[in-house]
Order: C-alpha cells, then structure tokens, then sequence
C-alpha cells in the first residue's frame, strides 16, 4: 500500500513536467514559424503612366480598353473614373526620372471600382530586365488612389524573386491631370527563395 501512493504522488508531478514541456515545444515551434521582422529583400523603384488621350499615340505606355456606357475610351469617366479599365506596359526606374534608363517594365491592368472617391484595383507584374535583377514581381490589391501611401501584396515571381512575398507600398509621386502619373513603389519581401 505503501509504495502504491508514493507512486500516485509522483503522477502528478510528471504530468506536470510533460505540461510544462508541451508549452515550450509549442512555443519554440510558434515562434520559429512566424515571419520576420525585416524584410529578406527590399527595392524602390518609380513607374510611369501615360495615358493614352487620343492625341498622344508614340507616348502612350497605357490606355482605356473598357468604359461604362457614358463614357469612351480615349478620356477617363466622370464619377472618379468609375468603370474604366485600363491595361499598361510603363517603364520602370531607379529613379523619378522618365528619362532614366529604364530596368523593367511594369505590366497589367487596374479598374476604377468606386463611384464615390477615387479607387482602383490593381493587378501587375514588375518585369525586370537589368544587370542587378532579372525575373518577375506579382503585385494584387485596392489602391485608394487619394491616400498618400497604399499597400498592396506581393504575392509571387520568378527568377530572382522565385516565388517571394510581401508588401508593396504605393506613393504616387507626380501627376499630371488624367494623362500621366508616376508611382515610388517601396518593395519589402518577407519570403526570398
């Protein structure tokens, strides 16, 4: 009898071990599984927007391909440009300059999805071509066109950003009425393969 409860005393003392170890297996594995602080690869580049207007055809590196019934293709919509969808091949830099020599090409489309304030839902590809980078960028997301920063994912690549993720953020860094705008895109990749 004697040595049954010296051995039912000892239970809960290892049951209380095998607790203790459980929760700092599961707080060692939680821990290692979450993303990084800082991001593996981070990039700025500026991308450049000419809208096609009608009368800028040798210029136009984007233009109208769908507009609602009260607008047409050749000039944005009233109503924040709500319905218009629009497809672009623009030029990427280093630096803010048009002129610049450009590294990429920022390819895809956006469509203004709002009536009531400017918004556009982006999906494009930055295509980089230069002696530093090579391979694909995919960006996905809303772009609240009137803030001053707007985040949109990263959600994949190839080449040297082989399936990366991430968080783009936007800045619109000049424009000129309806025909031209340049975006900073501050890169930040969390997932480098």
């Amino acid at each position: 009898m004697e040595g049954s409860r010296g051995r039912m005393a000892f239970i809960p003392h290892i049951l209380l071990l095998l607790f203790l170890l459980l929760i700092t297996t599961s707080t060692t594995t939680s821990s290692t599984l979450r993303r990084p602080l800082k991001p593996c690869k981070t990039l700025i580049l500026y991308f450049h927007d000419i809208i096609y207007n009608g009368l800028n055809a040798a210029n136009a590196t984007a233009a109208i391909v769908a507009s609602p019934a009260w607008a047409n293709r050749t000039i944005l919509a009233g109503q924040n440009h709500f319905g218009d969808v629009v497809v672009f091949d623009d030029p990427i830099t280093l630096d803010n300059n048009l002129h610049s020599p450009p590294v990429g090409r920022a390819q895809g489309m956006y469509l203004y999805d709002k009536k009531e304030i400017y918004n556009a839902w982006l999906g494009f590809s930055f295509v980089l071509n230069s002696t530093d980078y090579k391979g694909t960028i995919s960006f996905i997301g809303t772009d609240p066109t009137l803030n001053k920063t707007r985040d949109v994912s990263v959600v994949g690549g190839t080449g040297d950003f082989f399936m990366t993720r991430g968080v783009a953020t936007l800045m619109t860094d000049a424009f000129e009425g309806d025909v031209y705008f340049r975006l900073r895109v501050d890169v930040k990749l969390y997932e480098c393969y």
